[in-house]
């Protein structure tokens, strides 16, 4: 079933512990961290301001001596304009993690939080093979604000296409309570003068770019009566516009009693089934 809609919290209770995405839970393996990357290039870099040099880094958390390994990019939350970069809890598990900074509102004004998003893919994507992780099976994530950032990268081809990549290169996408619609802050910083939740759906909205030909995509929110306003309807309307044109890989999980900040840890048992399910797809191919 390519769509799932999770409502009780006992589901991912039940769930707790039970996927893995590596023999023996990864206990085996040993796990090595490079920490400060630059991600920009050095012709980049000579462009760009000291704000973006600094934001402009990513951590990498890897199975020391695996090959052919998945990799999640993880993109903080912090409503664009707060937060910084960690990894998820998906340690141990036989994939690689790579946490990404970038540079916030107002210190920015959009697209350069995305321009940044996209280039930590990209050195992702071009550099994961140096660890032993196949580039084929790199999947973006993020909560929040980071949820934003991630299903943009993956669902604007322009974005990675500046890297001369194509988004359809992804293994896949999680957004974890991501907005669909125009994130506010972008919103605002556009020059909107409306409230915050009436919703705008433009270029700088995932919903605007809704199409069948996109990675497989995986929606997880928290109970509607606890989450961030409007969010759980946002990410349904993105779930059932892509099945309706025709996307065979969607999935949405509303977990009941999880708001906006919890919902996050919960995402982790869906994430793992999700990442194992698609990779296990993936070499059916």
């Amino acid at each position: 079933m390519n769509f799932r809609c999770a409502v009780l919290i006992g589901l991912w209770c039940l769930l707790s512990g039970s996927v893995s995405l590596a023999e023996d839970g990864g206990a085996k393996l040993e796990y090595g961290t490079e920490n400060n990357i630059a991600y920009y290039d050095a012709a980049a870099l000579a462009r760009a301001d000291q704000y973006q040099k600094e934001q402009g880094k990513l951590d990498v958390y890897y199975p020391k001596g695996a090959k052919g390994f998945a990799t999640v990019v993880w993109f903080h939350g912090g409503g664009l304009t707060g937060g910084s970069r960690y990894f998820p809890n998906l340690k141990d598990q036989g994939i690689a993690l790579v946490a990404a900074s970038y540079r916030l509102a107002p210190k920015v004004q959009p697209p350069g939080y995305i321009e940044d998003a996209a280039a930590a893919v990209a050195w992702t994507l071009r550099n994961i093979a140096r660890y032993g992780g196949d580039p084929s099976k790199v999947f973006v994530a993020g909560h929040s604000a980071g949820a934003y950032l991630a299903t943009m990268i993956a669902m604007d081809a322009k974005w990675l296409g500046v890297h001369k990549l194509s988004n359809k290169s992804l293994a896949g996408v999680i957004a974890v309570s991501g907005q669909m619609t125009t994130h506010f802050t972008v919103k605002q910083q556009r020059g909107d003068t409306g409230p915050q939740l009436r919703p705008i759906i433009d270029e700088y909205a995932p919903l605007y770019h809704t199409a069948s030909e996109f990675p497989p995509i995986c929606m997880i929110v928290g109970g509607r009566d606890i989450e961030f306003k409007s969010r759980v309807e946002e990410n349904q309307l993105m779930a059932v516009t892509l099945r309706n044109l025709g996307h065979k890989n969607v999935e949405f999980y509303e977990m009941a009693g999880l708001d906006h900040g919890t919902v996050e840890q919960g995402a982790m048992i869906v994430m793992r089934g999700f990442i194992k399910r698609t990779l296990q797809a993936k070499d059916k191919e």
